[in-house]
């Protein structure tokens, strides 16, 4: 997921990466849309959100790595070199343990280059066939580059996947992902009720008790 943020005088501005030459299938565009609007909300009003492009870049940052962390890292360190300006950018993935931690890195891609989530969704569920281990965890990597430092800040949602899709909301995994503490699936939530377990949310609560302390 591609969710680039930057940093400055207390404000943070939230940057977008947007494929503007994706195919019709690709749902990089709403998958951007609907990760800012997470990332909003889960930072509430204290903090000013931008998109890339509302601050005038329009480029799709690779993520050639094998880990979550490099992936942000890799992008914090493009956005630093476009805007001169201390930023961070996050990675995130969903981990399923009976599949070797699959999708992983790999999660928007995991069904192909086409980022169809649809498609990804079938193929975790084909995967998980007959399995009685069903565990899984979403895992976000945020990397924040300040005065040309990294650190970065790690949040986890614990959970599993169910074998039927249910809930329209949300993006990516949710439909089949229920939270332990929950029988509901992310998509089956309000973007309120899904910040209580967000991995997201919690990798950015501890970048903001960074930010606020620094």
């Amino acid at each position: 997921n591609e969710a680039e943020l930057t940093a400055r005088a207390g404000a943070v501005f939230f940057t977008q990466t947007a494929n503007l030459r994706s195919s019709r299938r690709d749902e990089s565009p709403r998958r951007h849309r609907l990760v800012a609007k997470e990332i909003r909300a889960a930072l509430g009003t204290d903090w000013e959100i931008k998109t890339l492009r509302e601050v005038g870049i329009e480029i799709d940052i690779p993520e050639p790595h094998d880990t979550l962390e490099a992936n942000a890292r890799e992008k914090s360190m493009v956005i630093r070199d476009l805007t001169g300006m201390d930023c961070f950018s996050e990675d995130t993935g969903l981990e399923v343990d009976a599949l070797g931690g699959e999708p992983g890195v790999k999660s928007a891609r995991y069904a192909g280059d086409g980022r169809d989530f649809s498609s990804n969704i079938s193929k975790l569920l084909q995967g998980l066939e007959g399995r009685e281990n069903r565990k899984a965890q979403f895992r976000t990597v945020i990397s924040y580059i300040q005065g040309g430092q990294e650190r970065q800040f790690e949040g986890i949602c614990p959970g599993k996947i169910i074998e039927v899709p249910r809930g329209g909301d949300g993006f990516g995994y949710d439909p089949v992902f229920v939270p332990d503490g929950d029988t509901r699936t992310f998509a089956e939530m309000t973007m309120a009720e899904k910040n209580i377990f967000s991995h997201r949310k919690k990798a950015l609560d501890k970048l903001i008790r960074f930010l606020q302390s620094h």
